[in-house]
């Protein structure tokens, strides 16, 4: 990936949305990062110019940098104009798309990104999107020798480099791993942008099109390696960690189960089986999570259900969705922890008929998930696109 016929190796597409003023700063903060050798020539991108420069602004104030606003690029383009999305396309070497939900308006950057020979990458936590534009532009991505790489923020980079993580330091053969999300907050609480919010409303909507679309892919499956993982009842009580749990319902299980396919039918490694699940706390937090469900599956199903949870996520989600999104306070009291079990056989040992022998625990932990880790991933998944081109995959 040549740069230098580029103007900008860095393009943050969306800049001026919630997710997307905190991207823009985490690529301010690289640009004048300690171990840069050179200039990081970037741009932000979107409808409004005037919203653009405001986002500068506040990034520049932030950051203690008042030149910042005339040292970063402007692009004016819009998802419903595809020349305008070449274009920007044109002038970068990587875009970093933070425009959702991508259900709606992911593929459009996908397909300019691809024609136009720039790499793209999102922060996607949609199971359907992420296999769907596998599905349609891998093999022209690689003609092109471009990635598009979905799900580089907190949906999945921790979890998906966490069971890689876990098998290095096993000592034998990893063949399981579930791992527990806890969300921990400080006085101020929680709160997560009603953009999260919309994405599962309309995921859980179309749950039959991920279905077909899986079906339709015709992969093999992996092959089983050890015992099989017994899968957790919905609520289900994890002794180690002393809480309850439910099932994880973002991109995470779909992450890692494609790298681990990847894994096993290119670099010929033994895959690992992998459930995720997320820490609810006592049996209170169950009980007003089952409420909060069933309010969800059911308006779920119907249009005008949808609308409803759509309009007042406040409401729906017991506080924890809002359309402004949490404050600087409760970002800064937030973090996250991710917890691993693995489990497998020492070395040497067949894994055809015994049980699993070793266990393991490992932990990734990190601050706020959504809008202080997503960025800091994806800002970095980027610069390792940039910075380690003769390392990266060649199909």
């Amino acid at each position: 990936m040549a740069t230098e016929q580029r103007p900008f190796h860095l393009v943050v597409f969306g800049a001026s949305g919630f997710t997307g003023q905190f991207v823009t700063e985490e690529v301010a903060r690289e640009q004048v990062a300690r171990d840069r050798s050179s200039p990081l020539p970037w741009a932000v991108a979107g409808r409004s110019r005037e919203k653009l420069q405001r986002v500068l602004e506040k990034a520049a104030l932030k950051l203690g940098r008042p030149t910042l606003p005339s040292e970063v690029g402007v692009i004016i383009c819009d998802i419903t104009n595809p020349a305008s999305l070449d274009e920007m396309a044109k002038q970068a070497t990587v875009v970093l798309n933070c425009v959702g939900p991508y259900r709606f308006y992911g593929e459009p950057v996908v397909k300019a990104c691809v024609e136009n020979g720039t790499s793209c990458i999102d922060i996607c936590g949609e199971p359907e999107f992420l296999e769907l534009m596998c599905l349609k532009y891998h093999e022209k991505a690689a003609e092109k020798g471009v990635y598009i790489i979905g799900s580089s923020g907190f949906d999945s980079i921790p979890a998906d480099l966490g069971v890689i993580y876990t098998r290095n330091q096993m000592n034998g053969t990893l063949t399981a791993v579930e791992s527990f999300l806890t969300v921990h907050s400080g006085p101020e609480g929680l709160c997560i942008h009603d953009g999260t919010w919309k994405s599962a409303i309309y995921g859980f909507g179309a749950r039959s099109n991920l279905r077909k679309l899986r079906s339709a892919s015709n992969l093999k499956p992996v092959p089983l390696i050890g015992t099989k993982l017994k899968k957790r009842w919905p609520v289900s009580y994890c002794r180690e960690l002393n809480t309850y749990s439910i099932p994880f319902l973002g991109s995470d299980m779909s992450v890692v189960k494609r790298t681990q396919r990847y894994l096993y039918e290119v670099l010929e490694e033994s895959p690992v089986q992998y459930a995720a699940y997320i820490t609810v706390g006592g049996i209170t937090s169950v009980i007003k999570l089952m409420f909060a469900g069933l309010f969800f599956l059911f308006f779920v199903r119907f249009g005008i259900g949808r609308h409803l949870l759509i309009k007042f996520p406040w409401l729906f989600s017991f506080g924890y969705f809002s359309k402004q999104g949490p404050t600087q306070k409760q970002m800064d009291g937030s973090s996250f922890t991710l917890t691993f079990f693995g489990q497998g056989y020492k070395q040497g040992l067949s894994t055809d008929k015994l049980k699993p022998n070793i266990r393991i625990c490992t932990q990734v932990k990190g601050p706020e998930a959504g809008y202080v880790t997503t960025p800091i991933a994806m800002v970095q998944a980027a610069m390792t696109l940039l910075n380690d081109v003769s390392d990266l995959p060649k199909a």
